[in-house]
């Protein structure tokens, strides 16, 4: 389509735009003329295709902010609100169809369990003369192995805890590493992000990532218009297209106009708390100062900037 537009010197809004996009450059090369023109090109493609007038951010780096997320293990309820309001906020695909519901944010829920000394001598199964532990057919702890598609009627159920995990935003991201068009990078203020159009779906980003936080398009986004939220930032939300990754970004349409991402401020519970790590006094500061914290998978060298705490 765009390269008939072309030839023909076609009038046609969608088909030049998308020849123009096919050929800009990676995001974090273009001056700042280029960013605006890239800018207005999907502004004015957004609001045509989605029939409402969409915005692109393309706010830089905060100064002097690197932002961090605690998030209280023992508050969380595991009601997900969380998920569906990150769904809604960053235009996440909601198709019913396999591979056409994206969801950044996974809550995890585990049994808990204890080790019983009573039980090691029993073994399993019986009679055969296979031993195995004692413990090892009954919850036997909590661990990062858990159902994130569970649907009770009320939460929080008795003998169950809850582990949200989503992108950790490491110092030092594994995905950026492998990724072989440099199309992802942090930020400096934190936030690892993609640049979608140099995507090439190769998927190298998820296998590096150790917290299962990457997601990819298999099929065309399934984004109503009426649903598609259309205050978007160019590294953040904007809709994406079929056969690139995502990831959450810390809502950074919201975060660098000094708001609160969209899954703090609907947490019920108030179990996730955001802010600047070099700021003493900030939220996530004080919490990293005064409670007791763990990060996921710390032995890998990441340096998460997302934190768990408990009181």
């Amino acid at each position: 389509m765009g390269v008939a537009a072309l030839m023909t010197q076609s009038d046609d809004v969608k088909a030049t735009v998308e020849w123009a996009e096919q050929f800009q450059g990676n995001y974090r090369l273009m001056t700042a003329a280029e960013k605006a023109e890239a800018r207005a090109r999907l502004e004015r493609r957004y609001s045509a295709q989605y029939s409402k007038k969409v915005t692109v951010d393309t706010s830089e780096a905060l100064p002097g902010v690197l932002m961090g997320y605690a998030l209280n293990i023992r508050k969380c309820i595991g009601c997900r609100r969380c998920v569906n309001a990150c769904v809604e906020e960053n235009n996440q695909s909601r198709g019913k169809n396999p591979g056409e519901r994206i969801e950044w944010i996974q809550v995890l829920r585990m049994e808990r369990g204890e080790f019983s000394k009573e039980k090691m001598n029993e073994g399993y199964p019986e009679g055969l003369g296979i031993q195995v532990g004692g413990n090892a057919y009954t919850p036997a702890g909590q661990v990062l192995e858990g159902q994130y598609h569970y649907e009770p009627a009320l939460v929080p159920e008795k003998d169950a805890t809850y582990m949200p995990i989503a992108c950790m935003q490491c110092e030092k991201p594994p995905c950026v590493k492998v990724c072989p068009v440099r199309t992802t990078y942090r930020e400096a203020d934190g936030p690892v992000v993609i640049d979608y159009n140099w995507c090439i779906g190769c998927r190298m980003c998820m296998g590096a990532c150790p917290y299962w936080a990457r997601r990819i398009n298999l099929t065309t986004p399934v984004l109503p218009k009426a649903e598609m939220n259309p205050v978007t930032h160019y590294l953040g939300n904007r809709p994406r297209m079929r056969g690139v990754v995502e990831k959450c970004h810390w809502c950074l349409q919201r975060t660098r106009q000094g708001r609160y991402p969209a899954c703090v401020e609907v947490c019920p519970v108030g179990a996730r708390k955001f802010g600047n790590l070099l700021d003493p006094q900030s939220e996530v500061s004080l919490i990293l100062a005064r409670k007791n914290v763990f990060r996921l998978k710390a032995e890998l060298n990441t340096f998460p900037k997302f934190f768990y705490f408990y009181d």
